[in-house]
């Protein structure tokens, strides 16, 4: 059963985001994920949708996108992101 990274980001530093937009890829590709959205035009057609960026990464099992999510390689990258941006991320079990 496949395991998603869903997550909803504003940027509040273009520049330190984009270093890490530029370092995440390498991480997700080590773990055998796969993005199937990274950003994108949308329509919001329901509620309050405030975020500027949208993203869905695969990986092969919901186990391996946790251990993407608390791994050493993604650590320094997800400081990054954290640093950079705000927003909600979950990681969910496909079915």
């Amino acid at each position: 059963m496949s395991g998603y990274v869903i997550a909803q980001i504003n940027m509040t530093n273009k520049e330190g985001f984009k270093i890490y937009a530029e370092q995440v890829p390498q991480t997700i590709k080590h773990y055998g994920g796969k993005y199937i959205i990274r950003a994108g035009e949308y329509t919001s057609l329901e509620g309050k949708w405030d975020y500027t960026r949208n993203v869905i990464i695969e990986f092969p099992t919901y186990e391996k996108a946790l251990e993407w999510y608390n791994s050493d390689l993604y650590k320094p990258v997800k400081e990054l992101r954290q640093k950079n941006s705000e927003g909600n991320l979950i990681i969910i079990k496909g079915v």
